[in-house]
């Protein structure tokens, strides 16, 4: 081996091995432990100079912003019992059929992750459909895993239906007409193909007559406001992505409004919320930035770069079914917000806005749906489950996953034409 190439091979090794650690958390550590530690181990180590590191860092304020955003709608909505709620709603319109609740409940699914990102369907909802489905007498496992399909599969509905879609395409998300001239029919593609897999691996599972209460739960003065600040935070991002304005402050600016228009009402309400919110996500977030800077001084880049020449000689098709498999296999090796700042750097360096670009960041959202690994949200998902002593195992979820994530990604590929 050549002297050379050690600092190279030292930056790869910190690099995989805290992402791996922050997705197995040796110990129950946190995962922002590991992220942040794998970064600092770079900078202390010289394997990445600090300003560089310091610049990494800070290139994520939007996705800060959006994520502590997100974040606190998500965790008002949660305090003020809106998606208990909502989901108490979806079982008094089921009228006693397993299969019109499964129904709703995922229709529940597409509009929280549409509107408030994948995050809060698979973190947030996911307890309070459990206690609907406890109160409703019925197997939990297919509106759990509802829970989580369709919190990937409908996440690039809208650019704020995840994340990644911040870190893919980092000041460059395409205005809301756009967007939706891209991705409108793949995401009808990619909801539909998980609903019938999902549907077809309940089997008699959701043929049971369900019990239900005859009167609809009612709404509490302040979860009311916390829907009607819900509700304002959704048509403000959505116009501030029809301008094609940068997401992160929208998103903040939405979630203090709609906290203030709660607080109004009950002053103690914001302790609550920022006690709730998950803050040490955010450090997650700024400790993958400097990684993945680490990693493309190492030479990542370069292959990326390499990668996508390559593709340009083949097949439109053959290209952006290749791109999207391997960043969605990818994902499930190193979780889809690594690979989304890893393709989203290779993407911007090649000047590269097409299609192929397209079919990566719908492997990147789509893809954690084969495996628990695939994402935070899925991983956090899990925790959520055990928490309330439900056991769904990993090799159960990627049991279903092993169908509904290739023939949802291939058919989304299918319809995506631009």
């Amino acid at each position: 081996m050549h002297i050379g190439h050690l600092p190279l091979i030292l930056i790869w090794a910190v690099a995989l091995a805290s992402i791996l650690c922050m997705l197995v958390r040796p110990r129950s550590m946190p995962e922002a432990y590991w992220a942040c530690g794998g970064a600092v181990l770079l900078m202390a180590s010289g394997l990445i100079p600090l300003r560089q590191a310091a610049a990494a860092a800070m290139d994520g304020w939007d996705v800060y912003l959006f994520l502590t955003g997100m974040m606190i709608l998500a965790e008002l909505a949660q305090e003020q019992k809106v998606f208990d709620w909502v989901a108490d709603l979806a079982a008094h319109h089921a009228r006693g059929s397993s299969a019109r609740l499964f129904l709703l409940v995922y229709c529940v699914g597409i509009a929280v992750t549409a509107f408030l990102s994948n995050d809060a369907t698979a973190v947030v909802l996911t307890p309070a459909v459990l206690a609907v489905v406890r109160r409703a007498r019925v197997k939990p496992k297919p509106y759990l895993l509802a829970c989580a399909f369709v919190a990937n599969a409908a996440s690039f509905v809208f650019p704020i239906s995840n994340p990644a879609n911040l870190v893919v395409f980092d000041r460059h998300v395409p205005p809301l007409a756009s967007w939706l001239g891209i991705f409108l029919w793949p995401s009808i593609a990619s909801i539909a193909v998980t609903y019938f897999v999902l549907r077809w691996s309940a089997g008699d599972a959701l043929s049971l007559r369900i019990h239900h209460r005859q009167d609809a739960a009612q709404l509490s003065p302040g979860g009311k406001l916390a829907l009607a600040g819900l509700l304002f935070s959704a048509v403000a991002l959505i116009v501030s992505s029809a301008f094609g304005v940068p997401l992160g402050t929208p998103t903040c600016a939405a979630a203090v409004v709609a906290m203030a228009a709660v607080a109004f009402k009950d002053r103690a309400v914001v302790q609550r919320v920022f006690r709730g919110v998950s803050w040490s996500v955010l450090p997650l977030v700024a400790g993958l930035f400097v990684i993945v800077e680490a990693m493309q001084n190492a030479g990542l880049l370069q292959l990326g770069l390499a990668a996508l020449r390559a593709m340009a000689q083949l097949p439109v098709f053959a290209a952006k079914l290749i791109a999207a498999f391997a960043v969605a296999i990818a994902s499930n090796g190193m979780n889809n917000l690594p690979i989304g700042l890893m393709s989203g750097a290779t993407i911007r360096h090649a000047q590269e806005a097409g299609i192929v670009a397209h079919a990566v960041l719908i492997g990147v959202d789509l893809g954690p749906n084969l495996s628990v690994t695939g994402s935070l949200a899925t991983i956090l998902w899990l925790i959520a489950l055990r928490r309330e002593r439900v056991e769904i195992t990993a090799l159960e979820f990627f049991k279903v996953g092993l169908i509904a994530m290739p023939l949802a990604l291939l058919a989304s590929l299918l319809v995506l034409w631009v």
